[in-house]
């Protein structure tokens, strides 16, 4: 039988860089790079860094995607690179070199922090790409973060790259970010599409039971109480005490469970 070869794919934000982003790929032999681009297209001022990506790239024959996420947004850019490295970027199997030095502070933020968490999925590596030296854009005067649109028009300047060239490439440590069993995120995902983000009790407890997040082992008349400590147990207890993901509220003798600020949060990329 036929072995299918590792890939080396790269995930690298898209800000004002090429060169860190191009020569760390050439390198290191990348196959394809992942760029994460912002999803507004009509503010993002960095389009004419990618079509210079793509083109250096493609000379040396690798492979470019992009992944669109709001930059301003820590956990839709998590849920970018989770989508990503999910998909197995390329078929599953292969090395994923993750560039934390080519975006915003929150592109790298992400990066980084989507490492720790699913280094037990994938084999990751984040990296630190140092520059030969700083251009005119990387200064507080620098023109290219601040008109830098590249809309071509006759007297408008070109946007100029923030550093140039590459002067070497760091790995860095993979400590680990806990994340929660996947029982719990799918009874997370139970309350996160509820309407208003809230359920009651007792059917969250029958849909997980459907779902097969818990398993009840009972008589017909005892199944609703055995369902009920089932489901405060294995998943409202956990989500509430250790995660801080759920609060569970009694309204007159109905128990509601709802998503706290932290289990919005989690659900955004989570899920």
């Amino acid at each position: 039988m036929e072995t299918k070869s590792k890939l080396r794919v790269h995930i690298a934000p898209l800000g004002f860089e090429v060169d860190r982003i191009v020569l760390p790929a050439i390198r290191l032999r990348a196959d394809a790079v992942w760029l994460l681009v912002h999803s507004n297209r009509s503010e993002d001022k960095a389009e004419p860094f990618e079509a210079e990506i793509r083109e250096r790239l493609g000379r040396k024959g690798i492979e470019v995607k992009v992944e669109y996420a709001d930059r301003k947004n820590l956990f839709g850019m998590l849920k970018a690179v989770r989508g990503i490295i999910a998909g197995g970027a390329e078929g599953g199997g292969n090395d994923i070199y993750v560039n934390v030095s080519s975006g915003s502070k929150i592109q790298s933020i992400a990066c980084m922090m989507a490492c720790m968490m699913w280094n037990d999925t994938a084999s990751l590596t984040p990296y630190y790409a140092e520059p030969e030296g700083y251009t005119s854009s990387a200064e507080p005067s620098g023109r290219a973060p601040a008109d830098g649109g590249g809309d071509g028009d006759a007297g408008t300047p070109a946007p100029e790259q923030m550093s140039r060239g590459l002067k070497s490439i760091t790995t860095l440590p993979k400590y680990r970010i806990q994340t929660p069993r996947q029982d719990l995120v799918r009874a997370l995902a139970i309350v996160s599409k509820a309407e208003g983000g809230r359920i009651r009790k007792g059917e969250m407890a029958e849909r997980a039971e459907e779902l097969g997040i818990i398993t009840v082992n009972s008589r017909e008349e005892n199944r609703e109480s055995a369902r009920f400590a089932s489901l405060a147990k294995n998943i409202v207890e956990p989500l509430t005490d250790e995660w801080n993901f759920l609060r569970v509220e009694k309204v007159g003798r109905t128990r509601w469970v709802s998503l706290t600020e932290e289990g919005r949060n989690a659900a955004e990329f989570l899920l």
